[in-house]
């Protein structure tokens, strides 16, 4: 990072324009915008955004203002010791070309603590004449001699201690400002990202599962921030093999042969059907109503599709009135207020068992539900909470069973 860019990014906030600065520096606009990206992302928190046209800096940019300001004071005496005495006009265009950088600031004083460039090489993981060569270009951009060249090391010159104090205050306030963007980068890495099918509603086994697994989580102390993300089962198995999710409750554990997993609920489908249907059979409402399904990628679509295909007629099959959605929620509102016909697991129907009429199959069509993680510990510890929340929502210990062996092979 540079120290220039630092100057144009404190004068963006300041004047709370990009082309205001860009004019009064004599920059282009994308040089500008440029510098503020950079500090953005050193530091790890937007400080600006656009609305309605204008440039806003919002709340953080107070914050990052008071960090700089020793950094920006250290900059004007560098510019006397350099320069001079300028006026404030000349200044501002000195100081946002200063092209010195942070890193060699670091290891100007690394240098001078170690007493030798062969020390601080070491220490740094530099070629000592890489280091040596940096070390010579800095003097003579300051126009000063800071180190004398001992046959036992390197000892800083009366100039050099007087640029070794600036360049320490420097360091430390951009430190400063830096642990705070550390904290964010450690508190971004550690996030356990769950996703689950979405609920059929608040009352459903799924969202209250999620619900007593925040506050159980958020009330153990120290742990990994927590984000949660509903998706539609097809949507949790792409995201848990790409990455995007580390723990995923899901209907089928189809394709996730390099994870972890453990079997939440053992049910059986049931159809589901509108409150005011009369037909007694499922073979009756499926010729009588229109058809709303999971997609068949899901395991709930798989099982329900495959009962049906077995049973229907092939008008039925190819009818217009057959429709895949993988929206739970959706589904429900299909059957209950629109007369569709579903098919869903037990554990999923009985919740909303006022809103639908819930119709037996006459034969078991045996299904599961899953959670799969991957091979961090805090997946391994939000499982056993998602396991624990399901066993006293649904109670029955019977229907957890753990699965110590990777998902796709038998336990």
């Amino acid at each position: 990072m540079q120290l220039g860019a630092l100057f144009i990014a404190d004068q963006v906030m300041a004047l709370g324009s990009v082309r205001e600065t860009a004019r009064r520096l004599s920059f282009s606009a994308s040089t500008v915008s440029a510098a503020m990206r950079r500090i953005e992302s050193e530091l790890a928190v937007k400080l600006t955004e656009r609305s309605s046209g204008e440039l806003v800096t919002l709340l953080a940019s107070t914050k990052v203002r008071k960090g700089l300001a020793p950094i920006l004071q250290a900059v004007r005496e560098l510019a006397r010791l350099v320069e001079g005495e300028m006026d404030g006009e000349s200044y501002s265009r000195w100081a946002a070309r200063f092209p010195l950088k942070i890193a060699t600031i670091e290891r100007f004083l690394e240098t001078a603590d170690q007493g030798s460039i062969n020390r601080a090489a070491r220490r740094l993981r530099l070629g000592q004449p890489q280091l040596s060569l940096q070390i010579a270009n800095l003097e003579d951009f300051l126009g000063r001699k800071l180190f004398e060249r001992l046959s036992q090391g390197s000892v800083l010159t009366d100039e050099g201690r007087r640029v070794y104090a600036i360049f320490a205050s420097i360091a430390e306030a951009w430190r400063e400002l830096k642990s705070s963007a550390d904290d964010r980068y450690r508190r971004s890495a550690r996030a356990l990202r769950i996703g689950s099918i979405i609920p059929t509603g608040s009352e459903s086994w799924v969202a209250r599962c999620l619900g007593s697994l925040v506050a159980q989580w958020n009330a153990g102390g120290d742990r990994n921030a927590i984000s949660l993300v509903l998706m539609t089962a097809d949507d949790l198995r792409e995201a848990l093999i790409s990455g995007r999710i580390d723990v995923a409750i899901l209907d089928s554990i189809f394709g996730l042969d390099n994870f972890r997993h453990r079997e939440l609920i053992a049910t059986d489908m049931v159809a589901i059907a509108p409150m005011s249907s009369r037909e007694e059979t499922v073979a009756d409402l499926v010729a009588s109503h229109p058809l709303c399904t999971p997609s068949s990628r899901t395991g709930l679509g798989h099982a329900a599709m495959a009962y049906s295909d077995e049973r229907g007629e092939d008008r039925r099959r190819a009818s217009r009135d057959i429709t895949a959605a993988d929206s739970l929620p959706v589904i429900v509102d299909l059957v209950a207020n629109h007369g569709y016909v579903s098919f869903l697991g037990r554990a999923s129907a009985l919740p909303i068992a006022g809103r639908v009429r819930i119709v037996e199959l006459g034969e078991i069509v045996a299904m599961s539900y899953h959670v799969a993680y991957n091979h961090r510990q805090a997946s391994a510890d939000a499982c056993e909470l998602i396991v624990r929340a399901v066993r006293e929502i649904v109670g029955s210990d019977e229907a957890t069973q753990e699965s110590p062996k990777l998902a796709g092979a038998q336990p």
